[in-house]
């Protein structure tokens, strides 16, 4: 499995690598667990004879996200291990930060799955946090995600290892994550909508002990190092 160093260089949108990458102009694209689709939203503004499919199995996020519709942009309640589309459907498929939430027993299927409708010559992006840092050493006294975010490296491994993949390449950056306060950092991290991590007021007062020594007047600023691994379906 591949153990990616962290990065210096820091990238506030990552739609930037993403371009860079890849050509973004008038493509059909899937996004596997889209959360609030923020950067799908920024994608479409930019390019405007793409289209995008986002799919999500947080039913809160998924109602949200119907409720603010945006042209050329579909919503569907999936997850990426049953992907309810036709073969060689899309020209790119996303992972941002979700290939290590695909339910283990179930990853090499997801990317079968993805290789099924991506055409020949497609490409897949999966964009995963790095298991390092400061917020990384927060979060893990609710979440530790060591094992997951390992697992999710170790199926892309072994799925390059067969017919339908190959890498073309993998980039390493940090990207800035601020917060305003403790509050704010217990909203977004530790109360998603996706997961329960089973608080408690003991648990809630060692974190934010643990989160004080970060925070100034102007709230809190991490560096998250990220690791994109680029594959061509073949």
């Amino acid at each position: 499995m591949s153990m990616p160093a962290q990065s210096s260089v820091l990238i506030e949108d990552e739609l930037t690598l993403l371009e860079a990458l890849v050509p973004l102009q008038g493509q059909r694209i899937i996004e596997l667990g889209c959360g609030n689709a923020r950067l799908a939203r920024d994608l479409l503004e930019q390019f405007t004879d793409s289209e995008l499919v986002g799919l999500e199995v947080d039913e809160r996020q998924h109602t949200k996200n119907l409720a603010a519709p945006q042209e050329r942009l579909q919503f569907v309640a999936a997850g990426a291990q049953e992907i309810p589309f036709e073969d060689a459907s899309f020209d790119l498929a996303l992972m941002l930060k979700s290939l290590h939430h695909v339910p283990l027993p179930l990853l090499a299927q997801a990317l079968k799955e993805i290789a099924r409708v991506l055409r020949p010559g497609g490409h897949l992006y999966v964009s995963e946090p790095v298991y390092a840092g400061d917020l990384n050493e927060l979060i893990r006294h609710f979440n530790d995600e060591g094992i997951v975010r390992a697992e999710a490296q170790k199926a892309l491994d072994q799925a390059l290892q067969g017919s339908d993949w190959v890498q073309v390449t993998e980039r390493r950056f940090d990207v800035p994550v601020h917060f305003r306060d403790f509050a704010d950092f217990e909203q977004r991290m530790m109360r998603p909508t996706y997961a329960d991590h089973q608080l408690d007021e003991r648990k809630i007062a060692a974190v934010r002990d643990a989160f004080k020594p970060h925070c100034s007047a102007a709230g809190a600023q991490f560096t998250r190092p990220m690791h994109v691994r680029f594959l061509e379906r073949n």
